[in-house]
């Protein structure tokens, strides 16, 4: 089955976004380890390492109009619930526990609000 127009173009928009945030991470001295890391309870657009050490776990939100909300105001609680699922699912194939994030990259018009620890 084709994908339709529409989600042709929202998968362009949030590739654009993951990559805005990849160059804002990388720029602040992150490392990246995965982008579109996929399990068995979701995909982590992006894991990354912070310069201090933290495995960060980013969700990235992007949007063109702010009609239904600015980008971070879609991260919902079944989205962090998935996040931290994710982030043991690391841990569990790591076979070791290490410090771990949820930050997320609101991308709106083309600029970036990081949210460090934007949920627990």
């Amino acid at each position: 089955m084709q994908n339709s127009p529409q989600d042709l173009r929202k998968k362009i928009l949030g590739r654009k976004g993951e990559d805005i945030a990849c160059r804002y991470l990388k720029k602040n001295g992150y490392k990246i380890l995965k982008r579109n890391y996929k399990t068995p309870f979701g995909e982590a657009d992006i894991v990354a390492t912070s310069p201090n050490g933290y495995t960060c776990f980013v969700e990235v939100k992007t949007r063109e109009t702010d009609a239904f909300g600015l980008p971070a105001e879609a991260v919902t609680r079944a989205k962090q619930r998935r996040y931290r699922q994710m982030a043991n699912f690391w841990c569990a194939v790591l076979r070791e526990e290490v410090p771990i994030r949820f930050d997320v990259a609101s991308i709106f018009e083309g600029e970036i609000e990081y949210y460090e620890n934007a949920f627990m």
